[in-house]
């Protein structure tokens, strides 16, 4: 049985467990907090939502006297995780299968690649339009493409381009080299790639 990493809906629903028993500003928006946490496990939200409580509470740290046993019902009212303390926490969190890896959401554009054009139209229609318009392909009963394969010699734009079309589908960029994926350990390598 796979179980794989949730969509946003499936994030959605994870924050919501892990922000039910928590006071939330009325700036928290969970909805936006679940389209940026792309590659996060139900163990990397729970971290997320704890690490914006912890933001919080550092915060409000000089309300509290270390050296009463109770805490103030006031001092506890006023504390509320913000979007701020969110952003906080996304910052310095990563999910757990990137690790090892760099992830961003790149900010070239089409406009930074000179050239191309139809190379760009084809990413365009193979990549971008069924992210945009995920409606209009299961309208007609299509499938979008699994994955493109770039290829080509050093420097011809490879790299940028997979930068613009992540770029323009909001979507995580990972950039990894052929040699960060072998192993000499029989199946590593495949299961590297498929990590």
């Amino acid at each position: 049985l796979d179980i794989g990493i949730p969509d946003p809906t499936g994030r959605l629903e994870i924050l919501r467990i892990h922000t039910k028993n928590m006071k939330l500003d009325d700036d928290v928006d969970l909805e936006q907090i679940a389209s940026e946490t792309h590659g996060y496990v139900g163990s990397d939200v729970a971290s997320l939502c704890s690490e914006a409580a912890m933001q919080q509470i550092r915060e409000k740290m000089e309300l509290f006297d270390l050296d009463d046993e109770t805490i103030d019902a006031e001092v506890l009212n006023s504390l509320a995780v913000t979007m701020e303390n969110f952003r906080y926490a996304l910052g310095i969190s990563n999910p757990s299968a990137l690790r090892e890896t760099v992830v961003e959401v790149p900010t070239t554009t089409w406009n930074d690649v000179g050239g191309l054009e139809k190379v760009k139209q084809e990413l365009q229609e193979t990549v971008q339009y069924p992210v945009e318009h995920p409606e209009k392909f299961l309208k007609f009963g299509m499938s979008p493409s699994r994955g493109v394969l770039f290829y080509g010699p050093p420097g011809c734009g490879k790299t940028l381009l997979a930068k613009a079309i992540a770029n323009e589908c909001q979507a995580n960029f990972i950039s990894i080299k052929g040699p960060e994926l072998l192993t000499m350990w029989f199946g590593e390598s495949e299961a590297n790639v498929r990590d």
